[in-house]
């Protein structure tokens, strides 16, 4: 099952400019509040109904590398479909995230998932639900962006937003100083040093709904690091889309404890 572990981190560990005078950096970030920097990015975030496409992922924990070629089909806030293959020619999994369930099989092992978010959770290191994965993989942050949860700084690199109160997870988020993409989020455990880092480069233009060519995901955990990322090859939208998924007879099943 480990190789499949892997795998899944790949899958998922993936504008509008209003008319008139432009603001410079510095003139946006001198008016810029907390609700004001929080509405935008939520306006900012890619707009459809569906989205089709490949995408490129590889991984690297210091002792093991590999790279997969993904298809990734998605229904806006229904379901998430992919179909992962190794080296872009051996069949190695799908999986089928919807916001109630999420099923997946690998071929390697034989085994597969049918359940709730609770093993995929335990596997990357922090809660999720559907919304936290779609939003992961279409660039926007994965928590609730609450303008009584967080302070807001300004730098050269954008706007900060990071989270006030003492908690389990502290929370801070990057956000683009003119386009008010989320350009990075990072989530620490900081009493069981554990943390991870997720940035966002090279985000597509109105044709492709401002979505990031490039997602990197680094996890740390204790001495060892693990470095994912994802590459969108091509993407198409607002087609017909459909969700095949059937595990396979034979295979055994993944049981939490």
């Amino acid at each position: 099952m480990q190789h499949f572990q892997k795998a899944l981190l790949l899958v998922f560990g993936l504008l509008v400019i209003s008319c008139g005078p432009k603001k410079t950096a510095a003139e946006r970030k001198a008016d810029a509040t907390k609700e004001n920097v929080i509405q935008q990015n939520l306006a900012a975030a890619p707009s459809f109904k569906t989205m089709q496409g490949r995408l490129r992922g590889s991984y690297d924990d210091g002792e093991d590398s590999q790279s997969i070629s993904v298809s990734i089909r998605m229904e806006k806030d229904k379901a998430i479909w992919l179909s992962a293959k190794l080296a872009g020619i051996i069949p190695l999994a799908k999986v089928l995230v919807t916001p109630q369930r999420v099923q997946f099989y690998e071929k390697i092992n034989g085994s597969y998932f049918d359940g709730d978010f609770s093993l995929l959770s335990q596997w990357l290191g922090t809660e999720l639900d559907f919304n936290k994965v779609q939003n992961l993989l279409i660039g926007q942050p994965i928590y609730e962006l609450n303008s009584k949860e967080y302070r807001l700084t300004s730098t050269q690199n954008g706007y900060q937003l990071a989270s006030l109160e003492e908690s389990p997870i502290a929370k801070s988020f990057l956000i683009d100083l003119l386009s008010f993409k989320t350009k990075a989020q990072q989530l620490v455990r900081a009493e069981e040093n554990e943390g991870v880092t997720i940035t966002y480069d090279d985000f597509y233009g109105q044709e492709n709904y401002g979505m990031p060519q490039n997602i990197t995901i680094i996890a740390n955990q204790g001495d060892g690091t693990t470095k994912i990322n994802i590459d969108y090859r091509s993407l198409e939208f607002n087609e017909s889309v459909t969700f095949p998924f059937s595990i396979p007879s034979g295979y055994e099943e993944i049981v939490i404890e």
